[in-house]
């Protein structure tokens, strides 16, 4: 089978291999990709921020039932860990913030979603709500975007996060959600 059968860019159908700009593809390198592409939600040809929205979920549902202290505590521990993740996948690509990187939104969501109760609606709000947000990029957003490195990356999906988590707990006390 050529490699064009099968999709993959390899004669054996295996996935193509990293390659980058400056920086070797070492074993950190590997699980920096594997991070900052959220295990593959990243590789959705198509909004892949998105993706890795909605690839936040099962995280989130393991966390959820240990209240919103263990939500804020995994968003943190994403954001520091995504933080090195995305830089190290910005430097091997040679790209200012790579489409593929989405640990950004993953950590971005979890803060929308400390101030969420524990319900599917206010799941799905608080997701619609980051994304929008983490679209139109409301202050400070855009100034953390240009922050240098994974610290850009990844600081302003948390700004987008956090107006989120403030709709979402307004939206929570006004009995919306």
């Amino acid at each position: 089978m050529s490699s064009s059968a099968n999709g993959s860019g390899s004669p054996s159908g295996a996935p193509p291999p990293l390659v980058g700009v400056g920086v070797g593809v070492g074993w950190r390198d590997k699980i920096a990709h594997v991070i900052g592409v959220w295990f593959g939600c990243g590789h959705v040809p198509y909004a892949p921020g998105h993706a890795g929205t909605i690839g936040t979920i099962p995280l989130y549902l393991l966390v959820r039932p240990y209240g919103p202290l263990a939500v804020a505590a995994t968003a943190l521990a994403v954001t520091a860990v995504g933080i090195w993740a995305a830089g190290r996948v910005e430097r091997r690509l040679g790209i200012k913030d790579p489409q593929i990187v989405c640990v950004d939104e993953v950590a971005g969501v979890l803060v929308t979603w400390i101030a969420a109760p524990p319900t599917w609606r206010a799941l799905i709000v608080g997701g619609l709500l980051f994304r929008l947000f983490d679209q139109i990029k409301p202050w400070p957003a855009r100034a953390a975007e240009r922050l240098p490195g994974g610290l850009g990356v990844m600081l302003d999906d948390i700004v987008a996060g956090a107006w989120g988590a403030a709709v979402v707990a307004g939206a929570h006390a006004l009995g919306w959600l």
